[in-house]
């Protein structure tokens, strides 16, 4: 007799061959098991578990993971204008002149953009060009320009010239005549600029500043802008200054100017010095690079 405790369930038992494949079945369900857990899917789970455990790490070894990561990086800030100047290759001369002509900040009072294509009228050596060249960038352009009694005078320039253009791939030289200050350029321009030669071009006899000042306008596209920065005379001089100390009044060029349909955009006392009584020379020691500078920023009329 079975004892209580061990007695078997009611209903039929197995016998012979049915035992034989009840344990056949049994072993091959454990081998089935045996073998999911070295599948492919079990494989997959400890990799996700890898993966999961490099990123929390910051390592996952990913070429892929790391191209997302510079993919959603932001872009760089653009560069100011200082930074432009600063990252260039210009000349130590030029960068020690800096200090006395504030060229980032007057290019800022001009609203000038990258890209911008500009002239330089009276370029000489190419200071201002230089300038321009690291403002507007490689998708911008300038156009350096002399005219011929300039080249005539100082044969020295055309060498300057040459070198300038030979250095920049975003500069083009000019040699032209003062009544065509723009030929020879692709216009329209974005900016004209004259720098510190106003007065010597009203100062050069037979001269047609009128005609100078309209091809200007004409070359600007609507919207552009005319820069003109000299050397101050005393206020209601006219021209009486301009021969014997190479300075012009501020009012005799905002007449001529405005007479060519420009309107006045801003003034900057950026270059002003109290400390010139404007009665030396430009050229005199005791003033040279120093002297009272206006800077006026015209505009062509939308």
């Amino acid at each position: 007799m079975v004892p209580a405790d061990r007695a078997r369930p009611d209903g039929p038992r197995m016998k012979g061959n049915s035992m034989k494949t009840f344990f056949t079945t049994i072993s091959a369900a454990a081998m089935l098991a045996a073998l999911a857990a070295c599948s492919p899917a079990e494989d997959t789970a400890d990799d996700a578990a890898m993966t999961e455990d490099a990123v929390l790490s910051g390592d996952t070894g990913s070429d892929t993971a790391a191209m997302t990561e510079e993919a959603a990086a932001p872009e760089p800030a653009p560069l100011t204008l200082a930074e432009r100047l600063a990252n260039a290759d210009r000349p130590d001369g030029d960068v020690e002149l800096d200090a006395m002509r504030h060229p980032a900040e007057i290019l800022a009072f001009a609203g000038l953009e990258p890209g911008w294509h500009v002239a330089d009228l009276g370029a000489g050596g190419g200071y201002y060009s230089r300038v321009l060249s690291a403002a507007v960038g490689a998708e911008g352009h300038v156009h350096s320009q002399n005219y011929d009694w300039i080249v005539e005078r100082y044969p020295n320039v055309v060498n300057a010239m040459d070198a300038l253009e030979a250095g920049h791939s975003n500069v083009t030289t000019h040699v032209t005549s003062d009544t065509a200050p723009l030929d020879g350029m692709e216009t329209p321009l974005d900016a004209v600029f004259i720098v510190l030669l106003y007065h010597d071009v009203v100062l050069e006899e037979g001269e047609d500043l009128a005609a100078m000042n309209q091809a200007i306008y004409d070359g600007l596209r609507p919207g552009g802008v005319y820069v003109i920065i000299d050397h101050a005379a005393r206020d209601g001089s006219g021209l009486e200054d301009l021969e014997s100390l190479h300075r012009i009044d501020e009012a005799f060029v905002r007449q001529q100017v405005e007479a060519a349909g420009f309107e006045l955009q801003g003034e900057a006392d950026i270059l002003a010095n109290a400390d010139d009584d404007r009665t030396l020379n430009v050229f005199d020691p005791a003033i040279r690079r120093q002297t009272d500078r206006f800077v006026l920023v015209y505009r062509k009329p939308e």
